[in-house]
């Protein structure tokens, strides 16, 4: 191959393949908005002084927005002629931080108004509340525009439930593009924030109908999770933390814990307890060295951000998150 088609051949699969996210640019608001990290820092760290599950709040959404449509700030939307809502899917009915939206919203517009996106509001705004209770910090990609429509079916197949299996998890993940290690630094999220009972209540009395608890669940953890959600008792508002040990710092630790047969939700234990899966070998080498789950969470959280977004002309930028303009 002679080095000039050697040439070509290279700048179409630049073309090709870094099309997506060729307009996503760490300096996108250098000249349009070039306060927008400071001005979305201050509202999460007032919010985080009230609200210590603020930084697990917006990360949440982040990934819910994410893998329905790509990045693009739909499952903010309300109801609205012709817009079916992705809140009201059951894995976003109850989630919060959409109030915090909200907020940096107004707190952007006043200073920059109409330039920054919904959807990168939720990308920076995850970076921030993590670094802000102790996890690492990643370079934000910016640029994203927000969508005219929502996508409630997407919601109800696309998200992963924590009732899934590992299987399961894969192949949601696979149709993102991303691998084991992406599955098993995600889930580290859980290292910080709260769950309902109903996410989990399954496992403690009835496990996959089998009249028994999951066999995965610690003998000394199960009494203690029987009795913050007892069975027939209204837990539909009883929250509990995700990481019992260390649940508003964001660490290592949610991997010790599923050594220990610790984790919460079923698609938490599945990573350590699933015979045979390659995401064993992840969680112990998270849990030994933290500095190599931050990394590794870092650059998922940036290959999260970069799923599908709108860019261009395509899409608005919304001035108000829950409708389009």
């Amino acid at each position: 191959m002679s080095f000039l088609r050697f040439i070509v051949v290279v700048l179409f699969l630049v073309s090709v393949f870094g099309s997506s996210n060729a307009q996503l640019s760490a300096t996108f608001y250098a000249t349009t908005c070039p306060n927008v990290t400071d001005i979305v820092r201050g509202v999460m760290v007032q919010t985080q002084s009230t609200d210590v599950r603020a930084g697990a709040k917006i990360i949440r959404l982040h990934f819910h927005d994410c893998f329905v449509n790509g990045c693009d700030g739909s499952l903010l939307l309300d109801n609205a002629t012709g817009i079916e809502s992705e809140k009201a899917a059951p894995a976003n009915v109850g989630a919060g931080g959409f109030d915090i939206v909200d907020d940096i919203k107004t707190a952007l517009e006043n200073v920059c108004p109409g330039v920054v996106s919904c959807a990168d509001i939720l990308a920076l705004a995850s970076e921030i509340g993590v670094a802000l209770v102790g996890g690492p910090s990643w370079q934000v990609l910016l640029g994203r525009r927000d969508s005219l429509t929502a996508n409630r079916s997407g919601a109800l197949t696309d998200i992963p439930s924590p009732f899934e299996s590992l299987d399961q998890m894969r192949q949601q993940f696979g149709n993102k593009d991303m691998d084991s290690t992406d599955i098993v630094a995600l889930s580290g999220a859980h290292t910080f924030g709260r769950a309902r009972c109903g996410t989990f209540e399954q496992r403690l009395f009835n496990f996959s109908s089998s009249g028994s608890p999951d066999p995965t669940i610690n003998s000394t953890f199960l009494p203690t999770l029987q009795g913050i959600c007892p069975q027939g008792g209204n837990n539909g508002a009883t929250f509990t933390n995700l990481d019992r040990s260390t649940p508003d710092n964001f660490d290592n630790n949610y991997f010790t814990n599923l050594q220990n047969q610790e984790g919460l939700l079923q698609t938490d234990q599945e990573l350590f307890s699933s015979p045979g899966s390659d995401t064993i070998a992840i969680v112990n080498r998270y849990a030994s060295s933290q500095t190599q789950f931050f990394t590794d969470f870092a650059s998922s959280m940036i290959k999260l951000g970069n799923i599908s977004p709108l860019t261009g002309t395509n899409g608005e930028i919304r001035t108000n998150c829950r409708r389009v303009n």
